[in-house]
């Protein structure tokens, strides 16, 4: 049988070149990174390890806007980030100006001296920020 073309062709046997793109393999790549990703998502939204106060009153949850962390230690978070307090108090009105939040809801640990949290809020409130939410956990957990 003679091939087609000459050449090369005809010493590759009776298959001559394929030009078209085997996306088998490319799926496959696709679907694993996708099983990767879908798997290690959850785990990548850790937060920031508080034990929040119990209140009677309906507690608020953290939904819109920027959430401002005190932990345990002292430690300050903005959204999830470790800020220190004078980092805070020098960026904070700076951030608010550029996000523009509805509003900032502030939770801190039980534990926590109560004029840490008043210093944090008092950040928030000079920054322009009047509706700071204190979020809290439910009294019957």
């Amino acid at each position: 049988m003679v091939g087609l073309g000459g050449g090369l062709g005809s010493q590759r046997g009776e298959f001559g070149l394929n030009a078209d793109i085997n996306v088998t393999s490319l799926i496959d790549v696709v679907l694993v990174l996708m099983i990767v990703f879908m798997i290690t998502a959850p785990i990548m939204q850790g937060g920031v390890d508080v034990e929040l106060p119990r209140a009677e009153a309906r507690p608020l949850q953290p939904k819109e806007g920027m959430v401002v962390s005190v932990n345990r230690d002292g430690k300050i978070y903005l959204d999830n980030t470790p800020v220190s307090y004078r980092d805070f108090r020098a960026t904070f009105r700076a951030l608010v100006s550029q996000r523009k939040p509805s509003g900032v809801y502030l939770q801190a640990d039980a534990r926590v001296p109560y004029g840490e949290v008043v210093r944090v809020l008092a950040v928030i409130r000079t920054a322009g920020i009047s509706n700071v939410g204190l979020v809290a956990a439910d009294e019957e957990r």
